[in-house]
């Protein structure tokens, strides 16, 4: 038995021996016509030596995903193959296993290209981003339940992502049964979520770590911008006296007041508002607090945006070093995989200037660690999350 053989580029096969598993078509020098959406090839040189095998995708201008570096004739990349890749992914997250709200699976970063498992409560949901997972989903949802002992599988395939891969978006049940209303703790926080509603993948599991260490860094009076259901309002709402919360999609508010009266955090408001204007006005009436957060959605999602993204962060950032009490806490985040991590610190540092604040990096954070970024792919190291002591 043999499998379509692709042969990339010199380009190609350099980076791919560097350890990027990302091949695109502009670096394809063949394409069998036998190759089908989402198969498995195998991937050579010019001279025909081996680099290994991948995903292999019809449409997407990202045309193969690497998934290991030994040919057919050496593994087989089968049903067996994916489960060890599936179990060798939930053993990486022992150290944090006895959380109820985590990632298991990271795509490219646990050698599942385009594969994303996450788990709140005793459900998981799955968000697939290349041809070759998404054409298995179905199959996986099954063992995951059996891996894992949760009663429930839910698609969340309905993010942009879907369209840089020309994949259709949906959502659904997968596999199992129940409610998907769920719920998850962060720390000592409850959270309640529609897996199939909210959000992302239902929430901003990749943030939990950060909302932690916020609360260990913060205190008097705050500021929670882009609080979406309240993951760094409620973490500070422990420590801080009291905390506002500013929220512009009103579901996301009601959620983030419901999460906060049902943990007894009275300190906590909820402003349903814009928080590029909250911040604006409370610049300009000369407010302050001891702990802000600017925690903005993705604002370049294409590198043809990026220039504006930067605009926009910087006038954000402005604005809030503008708002923080001397030696108080700045946390500000950007989740934009385009923005990198140093244009992100270049832009910071301006807005810092701008604003005549001298600061203080008291630590560049990312994901957490169930969301680890691939060394050799610079795109999965996309959440960047500076805290700042404002002087």
């Amino acid at each position: 038995m043999t499998i379509p053989q692709v042969v990339v580029s010199q380009k190609g096969a350099q980076s791919l021996r560097r350890g990027n598993p990302w091949c695109y078509r502009t670096e394809v020098a063949h394409w069998p016509k036998d190759v089908g959406p989402g198969a498995v090839v195998d991937v050579v040189d010019a001279q025909k030596n081996p680099i290994g095998q991948a995903f292999a995708a019809s449409k997407s201008p990202l045309a193969l995903r690497l998934l290991t570096r030994r040919p057919w004739k050496d593994e087989r990349v089968d049903d067996a193959f994916f489960l060890a890749r599936l179990k060798a992914s939930l053993a990486r997250r022992k150290p944090i296993a006895e959380r109820d709200g985590l990632r298991l699976v990271h795509g490219e970063a646990d050698l599942l290209p385009g594969l994303f498992v996450d788990r709140y409560g005793d459900a998981l949901t799955v968000q697939t981003l290349s041809e070759g997972a998404n054409l298995r989903k179905a199959g996986w949802a099954k063992a995951l339940l059996a891996l894992t002992g949760a009663r429930l599988v839910v698609n969340r395939d309905d993010a942009s992502g879907r369209d840089f891969e020309q994949l259709t978006r949906e959502t659904g049940v997968l596999a199992g049964e129940g409610s998907t209303q769920v719920a998850y703790h962060e720390g000592e926080n409850r959270f309640e979520i529609d897996l199939l509603k909210d959000s992302k993948t239902g929430s901003f599991l990749d943030q939990v770590d950060n909302h932690l260490r916020a609360a260990s860094l913060g205190g008097g009076e705050a500021l929670d911008t882009f609080s979406y259901h309240g993951g760094f309002a409620l973490a500070l709402s422990r420590v801080c006296s009291s905390v506002i919360a500013v929220e512009q999609d009103e579901a996301a508010a009601g959620k983030a007041r419901a999460n906060a009266v049902a943990n007894g955090r009275t300190n906590v408001t909820v402003e349903h508002a814009n928080a590029f204007d909250v911040l604006r006005s409370y610049s300009d009436e000369g407010r302050q607090f001891d702990t802000v957060v600017v925690d903005p959605p993705g604002l370049a999602k294409r590198k043809e945006g990026v220039a504006t993204a930067k605009r926009a962060y910087h006038e954000l950032n402005l604005r809030a070093f503008k708002l923080v009490r001397p030696d108080g806490l700045l946390v500000t985040c950007s989740c934009s995989g385009k923005f990198s991590r140093a244009a992100f610190e270049e832009m910071v540092l301006g807005a810092a200037a701008d604003a005549k604040r001298s600061v203080q990096i008291l630590e560049r954070r990312g994901a957490g660690i169930d969301h680890p970024p691939l060394a050799a792919l610079p795109e999965t190291e996309y959440l960047k999350a500076w805290f700042l002591r404002v002087l």
